[in-house]
């Protein structure tokens, strides 16, 4: 298993909570990793430490290490731009841009000075075919993409962070306001995608990281507790707040 991402030692408090504790864990490159454990217990926070969108949080009190790629992103201050463009983030409600469906997979590149009419017109097509939306809305590239709906919306979503070319995919609770079919169109876009990205889930569903999981990471009020393969964690837990977890039996 090739490491993509390596957390050491990392604590961070706001204010007078502590929300993560001597966090260690491993990200396995080109694998999908899903963070789960009950609400409240630190796995959103865990994802946006991975490129720094604690940075905004006040009054915080932080410790530790993250490595991408063998270096630290909390080593001296690098360019937090670049940091963000190499980890797109999916929300748990899709943002799109308030432009066109075609202007919201192209603003990503047009900032990044690839302005060509007929280079985004290819790469706007690329990027909703891999998102599994292109033959939604081939026809209607102008249209305000307010105008779809919230699972599309959220493959949109999914098509704009690609066009940056990110290495790495963070989705935070990502199909949590989709519908069943909508769900399993992201979660079978995930499976297909980890084969050329890092893919980072949190998820409250237990079906869901059954069915997506390569890796798993179980948290309870802010510390690890488990982590590891995702078959062996599923079939053979080893500590007992993780089987009780499994179990539906959790308190």
């Amino acid at each position: 298993m090739r490491e993509k991402i390596v957390i050491k030692n990392l604590d961070l408090k706001i204010g007078k909570e502590h929300i993560l504790k001597n966090i260690n864990c491993t990200i396995p490159e080109k694998k999908i990793t899903v963070i789960m454990g009950p609400s409240g217990c630190g796995k959103t926070t865990l994802l946006k430490s991975l490129n720094r969108l604690t940075d905004l949080y006040s009054k915080k009190t932080f410790s530790g290490s993250v490595e991408l790629n063998g270096e630290n992103i909390y080593n001296g201050i690098p360019d937090i731009n670049d940091l963000r463009r190499k980890m797109g983030l999916l929300s748990q409600r899709p943002t799109p841009l308030p432009m066109s469906i075609f202007n919201n997979v192209a603003y990503g590149l047009r900032i990044s000075g690839r302005r060509s009419k007929r280079f985004l017109k290819l790469r706007v097509e690329h990027y909703l075919k891999q998102a599994n939306l292109w033959e939604e809305v081939k026809d209607r590239l102008h249209s305000p993409a307010s105008s779809l709906s919230i699972g599309q919306q959220q493959r949109l979503c999914l098509a704009r962070g690609l066009a940056v070319d990110p290495e790495i995919i963070l989705a935070d609770e990502p199909t949590s306001a989709l519908d069943p079919l909508s769900s399993k169109a992201i979660e079978d876009k995930f499976v297909e995608l980890k084969n050329h990205y890092t893919i980072i889930v949190v998820t409250h569903a237990l079906r869901q990281a059954k069915r997506i999981a390569d890796y798993v990471i179980f948290m309870y009020l802010g510390e690890i507790i488990e982590q590891g393969d995702a078959n062996d964690y599923f079939t053979n837990p080893k500590h007992e707040l993780s089987k009780a977890y499994l179990r539906g039996t959790f308190n």
